[in-house]
């Protein structure tokens, strides 16, 4: 299974009101799953309330993984990070690299920005979606 025929079942099944799937094929198995039961109507976005500094802070942007993988912060384990916290980094610059089916995977950065945070650690598990980084656009 390439990674867009992948990119494509995940999209459809986060679409659909299925609660799993499985897919198998020798040599590889998907499994997914939602935790909790999927609304199709949409929820009503509670009544926006005054930002303080601490909660500008906590709703500032992320960079997701756009698929399940080995997160690697740095291009080889004898390299320094593509980027840390604190560091500037240009529209499409590589953040890191996450790793599916022995593939390599660049992840780059959505605009100029400053990198806040980072959310993961070298060599964990990043799931479909999950935040990698934050950061404040500049």
């Amino acid at each position: 299974m390439t990674n867009p025929e992948l990119f494509e079942l995940l999209d459809r099944f986060e679409r659909s009101s299925l609660q799993t799937l499985k897919l198998s094929q020798p040599g590889f198995t998907l499994e997914l799953g939602r935790n909790g039961p999927v609304s199709a109507a949409p929820v009503p976005a509670p009544a926006a309330a005054p930002i303080s500094a601490p909660a500008a802070q906590e709703a500032a942007e992320t960079i997701d993984a756009p698929l399940v993988g080995t997160f690697y912060a740095a291009p080889a384990p004898d390299q320094p990070p593509f980027v840390s916290a604190g560091k500037r980094v240009g529209k499409g610059q590589t953040v890191c690299l996450i790793e599916a089916m022995k593939m390599m995977s660049e992840v780059p950065a959505p605009c100029d920005c400053v990198i806040e945070e980072v959310l993961k650690a070298d060599g964990q598990l990043a799931s479909f979606g999950e935040p990698l980084f934050r950061y404040r656009p500049c």
